[in-house]
């Protein structure tokens, strides 16, 4: 039964989606699902705390619904792709996509199961599904599958807090040009490598970063496949 209840803090029905889109916006910038709790959500929406248990019995229940609203919008381009690479391509440039739009799922996959079949259709099986319609046998894009997520989790991981890696505006630009002088500045007897390599260490946290173990992992992937065709 739908319900349609008003906040307080304006004319939108309060519903299941909005206090869902309310909790990541809170847990987002925070960046910690410790410090989303149920009270600090009803607060955010102008309600009661027993309002919004009405809709969810439990934070837990928050959290899951959290996982299925990312998990389960997971964007893939609709265009088909040009065999394995850029199928590997594809589904690790959307995981990373999904992870920067929303920094708390990289939390909800280090401590959740999420089983509901609304994530498992989004983030798991159309995803197969789009590297094994790119050619790869099943149970190698299975494999592709757990290292371009868990790839993808740990690179966003490490780039959050280091906006310098990212930020391609006049401002990221500043925030490059200081962690080089940072790295640079240190005592060269102790640092000798890090000090010479000062503009390369800046770049660990960068998108080409990301690409180029992606492309590591894909030249990896397809000569694995040329060699099992050339035994079949």
């Amino acid at each position: 039964m739908a319900r349609q209840r008003q906040s307080r803090r304006g004319d939108t029905p309060l519903s299941p989606e909005r206090i869902i889109e309310a909790a990541l916006r809170i847990s987002d910038a925070d960046g910690d699902l410790d410090r989303l709790t149920v009270r600090r959500l009803a607060t955010e929406l102008g309600v009661g705390t027993m309002t919004l248990y009405s809709y969810f019995r439990s934070k837990d229940e928050i959290l899951d619904g959290m996982a299925d609203h990312v998990l389960g919008r997971m964007r893939l381009p609709a265009e088909p792709d040009d065999g394995p690479a850029e199928a590997l391509r594809t589904a690790g440039h959307a995981f990373l996509a999904m992870m920067r739009e929303h920094p708390s799922v990289m939390r909800l996959f280090a401590t959740r199961i999420t089983d509901s079949p609304t994530a498992l259709s989004g983030a798991m099986e159309a995803v197969l599904r789009r590297l094994v319609d790119a050619g790869i046998p099943g149970p190698v894009a299975v494999r592709c599958y757990g290292f371009l997520i868990t790839y993808a989790i740990g690179f966003a991981s490490y780039q959050t807090p280091r906006p310098w890696g990212r930020a391609t505006t006049e401002d990221g630009t500043e925030q490059r040009r200081r962690r080089r002088h940072f790295y640079a500045a240190l005592p060269i007897e102790k640092f000798p490598l890090v000090v010479d390599l000062a503009a390369e260490v800046t770049e660990l946290p960068s998108d080409a970063q990301f690409d180029a173990g992606l492309e590591a992992y894909i030249d990896s992937t397809l000569r694995a496949l040329a060699q099992d065709a050339a035994r079949a």
